[in-house]
């Protein structure tokens, strides 16, 4: 999976010096420094050492999302347990980790396994070109200096779970660090998977729980009614997680009040909602309207054509139909992130080795015959629902799905077929 890279200086480069083309290869070039980055680069390494690689990272910091976003109390939606690397234990019993928390064990994760230095920061991918003539892609870049910036509310569930796990508390003292880590992390898939399944096969049973959950943490009826108890089922949108029932302290303190309702627009006090209500702030923190970007903007082309995302395929939760050499990452939305991100990376991983062992230079998932297309994303939100005409899909057999499932995923990747849907090439010899 080789992948030069092309700087090419444009409108975004903020004043950056115009320079000669990078025209500098690597095997493979991971595109982001964030948690599945850096996820990426560690299974690679460990994997093939002896292949080039480069991350890059279109901001000036390792971190990503968790960068990105610094607006005070943001944390973790996931437990760490999950959400952290599987290779690197998160030592402490907390669950629920704050912004900076994650982001300086991302950082402290690199740079113990020597993946800080592989990283061009500050350089963005605008542009990804297949060149079957070359077997290559060539990456368009643009030099950024940007830097991050950052009322509710509709209801949602949310659902309070003690700040400490005692049971994570416990395997930490008595056992090493990584079977401790492998224990809490089976621990919350199992937790957090019945859970899902069970929203899904039962709503009404899951919503009595945790509208009982929110009465007995606000002592009141009325306010869960109002400002927590949504029109959908629990699981169609993601559940808000709150760590030893902060928000509820909170709210019942005084500190914090909910308001749900629209908003009309904004005046010299705050807002104007459609009731007439006026919320005075003095500070708007704008958190609707989120636009997903497929392949985060980034221009594919496969021998000079375009390629429309729209209409192509998932090859297992991972890569696209028709697109040689090239892999994504798509998280869960039913549990962390990590957790089938670090499966694609080590499924990619099996990819290149199977390549090497049979001479292969190219891998193309292709479809035989038709299928029914189906949403990428399995939630009923906005946003998910806004950038559906933008996104590829996920078919309806084997190995077009994307099942939303990390136990029957976790052997899937460490089992599957590698060739299976896939067509490949050996390397072309050119003069």
């Amino acid at each position: 999976m080789s992948a030069p890279t092309a700087h090419s200086p444009g409108p975004a480069d903020h004043g950056a010096p115009t320079t000669a083309p990078d025209t500098s290869h690597h095997d493979v070039v991971i595109v982001g420094a964030g948690l599945s980055g850096i996820g990426a680069a560690y299974r690679l390494q460990e994997s093939h050492p002896q292949r080039s690689y480069t991350i890059l990272e279109g901001r000036q910091a390792i971190g990503g999302t968790w960068d990105l976003f610094r607006y005070p109390g943001v944390r973790s939606d996931s437990d760490m347990f999950t959400l952290g690397y599987p290779f690197r234990p998160w030592r402490t019993p907390t669950a629920i980790a704050s912004g900076p928390e994650i982001r300086d064990y991302i950082r402290d994760t690199a740079h113990e396994h020597g993946i800080d230095r592989r990283i061009e920061f500050g350089t963005k991918v605008v542009a990804a070109q297949w060149d079957s003539t070359v077997q290559r892609w060539t990456l368009a870049t643009e030099v950024t200096d940007a830097e991050g910036e950052s009322a509710r509310h509709t209801p949602t569930y949310v659902v309070s779970q003690p700040a400490e796990d005692v049971v994570v508390r416990e395997l930490q003292r008595r056992l090493p660090a990584m079977a401790a880590s492998r224990l809490a992390r089976a621990k919350s898939v199992a937790m957090n998977s019945t859970l899902y399944q069970l929203s899904r096969r039962r709503p009404g049973l899951v919503k009595r729980i945790l509208r009982a959950g929110n009465v007995e943490g606000l002592g009141d009826e009325r306010l869960v009614d109002e400002h927590f108890t949504p029109r959908y089922n629990p699981w169609d949108q993601r559940l808000c997680l709150i760590p030893g029932g902060d928000l509820y302290e909170a709210i019942t303190s005084g500190r914090a009040q909910v308001v749900t309702d629209t908003i009309d627009r904004f005046v010299p006090e705050g807002i104007r909602t459609s009731s007439g209500q006026i919320i005075e702030a003095d500070i708007v923190v704008t958190a609707t309207g989120l636009e997903m970007l497929a392949l985060g903007g980034v221009d594919v082309s496969v021998d000079g054509q375009p390629v429309d995302l729209a209409h192509s395929f998932v090859y297992r939760g991972m890569m696209l139909s028709g697109v040689p050499n090239a892999a994504m990452c798509v998280g869960y939305t039913n549990a962390s992130w990590t957790l089938r991100a670090d499966l694609a990376s080590r499924y990619v991983c099996r990819l290149l080795a199977y390549m090497d062992r049979h001479g292969y230079a190219v891998a193309v998932p292709t479809p035989s015959g038709r299928m029914e297309e189906r949403p990428l994303l399995p939630l009923d939100a906005g946003y998910v629902h806004r950038a559906e005409g933008a996104f590829p899909k996920q078919g309806t057999r084997a190995p077009w799905q994307m099942h939303q499932n990390y136990a029957r995923d976790l052997v899937m990747m460490r089992t599957a077929d590698v060739g299976a849907g896939m067509a490949f090439a050996p390397p072309r010899h050119t003069a």
